[in-house]
C-alpha cells in the first residue's frame, strides 16, 4: 500500500534511525583554526550541512593516490596520510569537541548520537601509505581506523586494482605476499577489509583468506552500471556469503555512466563558455589528477568560482539533459536488495571526492534518499539497515573475530 503521505513518515523516521555516511574525503586545509568543519565551508560535507540533512556518522577518509612502488614513494604516502589522521582528530579534540566525536566502535557511536553529537569514524583509502612495514597496520588501527582498502587506481605493493581491467595488466595476480599478511593482521586487530577498489581475483583472495565480513564501502550494482568500480552478481554472491557488506554509491558515473557523460558533456560547454570569460581553462580530470596538490587546490578553488557563477545555465541545461538523480541511485540500492537481501546493503555518497548526485548534491540533500525509499515501500526497519545498522553489525562481527584471534 502507498504511504498516504510519505514526506511525513520519511522524516519520523529519517530522525529516529543513525544515518552512516561511509565515504568522505577530506582536505587537510579545511582543518584549520581559521577555517573548519565548524563553518558551512563549500564542501560537500561539514558540520552544519551534516544538521541540515540529519545526517549521523561521516567515515572521513585517509586517503593517497598511487604512486611508484620504492622507499620515498612510501614515505611520502605516509607522510599524507598521517596529516590526513592528524586533522580528523584536530577536528574531534581540538576544533569541535561539544559538537562531534571520533568513534572506534558501534557502541561508542550510539553513546555519541544519544549526546546529541555527531560522529566521526575513519576510513583508510589506499593501503599504499603502510609501504613494506607490516606494523603501519596497528598504527592505523591505533589512530582510529576502522577500514581500510588495499589498493586505489593502479597497482599497490598489496593488491591489484579494479583499473588493471581496462588494458588486463596485472601486478599480483590479486594479492601480493605481503597483501596476504596484511588481511591477516586486519582481522587480528579487528579492522575491516574494503574491496571498493581492488580488482575482482584480489577480492575473491580476501574472501578467500579473511575469517571477518568484508565490505565495499563505496560501489554500486555492475548489473545496472557496466563500471569496473562496481561489483559484479558473482562478487555480490560471494559477498553475501561472506556475511559482508556493500555500501551503494552516489557517484554518478558509477550509478549511470551514459546519463552521466551525456549531462557531464552539456555542463563542461557551459563551464568552458562562463569560465572563458574569466580567465579560467576548463581542464579534463586526468590533467588535474597530475597537478601538483598546491596547484589542484588552486584550480579547484577557481573552478568552484566558475560553477556558481554558471549555475542559472547549467538549471537551464538540465531541463534538456537530465542528470543522474536519486531515484537512479535508489534503482541500485533496489536491485542490490533483491539480489543479496537487506542485511548487505548500505549507503554511501564519496562526497569531496567526487560523489554527489542530483538531489543529493551534498550532506544537507541527506533526507532525499530516506523519503525516496519511503516512496518505494521500504519500512523503517529497513531504512535503518541500510542507513546505518547493517554497518555497526559488521564491525561488531570483525571485532569479535579479533577478540577471538
Amino acid at each position: 500500500m502507498a504511504d498516504e503521505n510519505p514526506e511525513e513518515t520519511a522524516r519520523m523516521i529519517h530522525d529516529k534511525v543513525i544515518t552512516i555516511d561511509t565515504h568522505n574525503d577530506i582536505n587537510i586545509n579545511n582543518f584549520t583554526a581559521e577555517t573548519n568543519y565548524t563553518q558551512n565551508l563549500d564542501t560537500q560535507v561539514n558540520l552544519p550541512k551534516m544538521d541540515e540533512g540529519g545526517v549521523d556518522v561521516s567515515w572521513l577518509i585517509v586517503y593517497t593516490g598511487q604512486d611508484e612502488l620504492t622507499p620515498e614513494g612510501y614515505k611520502k604516502a605516509h607522510e599524507t596520510a598521517m596529516s590526513k589522521f592528524e586533522a580528523i582528530h584536530r577536528l574531534t579534540n581540538e576544533i569541535a569537541p561539544s559538537q562531534i566525536g571520533l568513534a572506534t566502535t558501534s557502541q561508542e557511536v550510539r553513546d555519541l548520537v544519544a549526546q546529541g553529537k555527531k560522529v566521526a569514524m575513519i576510513g583508510v583509502e589506499n593501503g599504499y601509505p603502510i609501504g613494506t612495514d607490516i606494523g603501519n597496520v596497528q598504527k592505523f588501527y591505533d589512530l582510529g581506523a576502522r577500514y581500510m582498502s588495499l589498493s586505489h587506481n593502479g597497482h599497490s605493493q598489496l593488491c591489484d586494482s579494479n583499473t588493471g581491467e581496462a588494458n588486463d595488466e596485472w601486478l599480483h595476480d590479486g594479492l601480493s605476499p605481503l597483501g596476504k599478511e596484511v588481511v591477516k593482521e586486519m582481522n587480528r586487530l579487528g579492522m575491516m577489509i574494503d574491496i571498493s577498489h581492488p580488482s575482482k581475483e584480489a577480492m575473491r583472495q580476501m574472501i578467500e583468506l579473511s575469517k571477518a565480513p568484508l565490505i565495499a564501502s563505496h560501489s554500486s550494482a555492475r548489473a545496472l552500471c557496466n563500471h569496473s568500480r562496481n561489483l559484479d552478481d558473482e562478487q555480490l554472491e560471494w559477498l553475501k556469503e561472506n556475511g559482508g557488506l556493500i555500501q551503494t554509491v552516489a557517484f554518478s558515473s558509477y550509478v549511470s555512466t551514459e546519463k552521466h557523460n551525456a549531462f557531464n558533456e552539456a555542463v563542461n560547454k557551459v563551464y568552458a563558455e562562463v569560465g572563458e570569460k574569466v580567465g579560467f581553462k576548463l581542464l579534463d580530470r586526468n590533467e588535474v589528477r597530475a597537478m601538483e596538490p598546491e596547484d589542484r587546490n588552486a584550480y579547484y578553488t577557481e573552478f568552484r568560482k566558475v560553477r556558481k557563477l554558471a549555475f542559472p545555465k547549467v538549471q537551464k541545461v538540465k531541463e534538456k539533459v537530465p542528470p543522474v538523480d536519486v531515484k537512479d541511485f535508489v534503482d541500485h540500492i533496489d536491485y542490490l536488495v533483491e539480489k543479496i537481501g537487506i542485511d548487505h546493503v548500505g549507503i554511501s555518497s564519496d562526497f569531496d571526492g567526487g560523489g554527489g548526485i542530483e538531489g543529493w548534491s551534498d550532506a544537507s540533500e541527506t533526507f532525499n534518499v530516506t523519503l525516496e525509499l519511503v516512496k518505494r515501500g521500504y519500512s523503517e526497519k529497513q531504512i535503518a539497515k541500510l542507513w546505518g545498522e547493517n554497518l555497526l553489525r559488521v564491525l561488531d562481527e570483525v571485532q569479535a573475530v579479533a577478540d577471538k584471534l
